[in-house]
């Protein structure tokens, strides 16, 4: 499996929901991503995207750390998303929505949310994970995103 940082131009243009504000760099996820070797770039509103690409079925797979946390209750908590998915042109009704809600109660790691018309699969995790853990956790965003792009589109490789 090689990474590649380039995004294709038709993958930015359908998650794009309008320009931000460019926001600052973080280091330490900055940091992270390049102790692991990995080919990320920094998008408009401050989110990381690595490609994945899986040469042996011609695929790949955008996935974004996030370039901001959250604090609950003391823990900062960052989220690594992939999108999987469109509501509309992947025909996800109510019966695919609870099929999704029983596959996240089975997933030791991650789950599924929608984001307007795009699905994700959403790991989150607590900042402070080492580079290696942070690694794993995209990888795992990157393989049941595709996965489930997969089962959900057939052969169209959009996200």
């Amino acid at each position: 499996m090689r990474l590649h940082a380039a995004v294709p131009a038709a993958v930015l243009a359908c998650l794009a929901g309008g320009a931000a504000p460019a926001l600052a760099a973080d280091a330490s996820v900055e940091a992270r991503l390049s102790a692991r070797g990995l080919d990320f770039e920094s998008d408009d509103d401050g989110d990381y995207k690595v490609v994945f690409a899986y040469d042996n079925e011609g695929r790949s797979q955008l996935v974004f750390i996030s370039g901001s946390t959250t604090s609950v209750r003391g823990m900062t908590v960052r989220e690594v998303f992939a999108p999987a998915g469109r509501v509309q042109a992947d025909g996800i009704d109510g019966k695919r929505a609870l099929e999704l809600l029983a596959d996240s109660r089975l997933r030791k790691i991650g789950s599924w949310e929608l984001a307007g018309d795009v699905l994700y699969f959403v790991i989150k995790l607590p900042d402070n994970v080492d580079a290696a853990t942070l690694e794993a956790a995209i990888d795992v965003a990157a393989q049941t995103a595709d996965d489930m792009e997969i089962e959900l589109s057939g052969d169209r490789d959009a996200l």
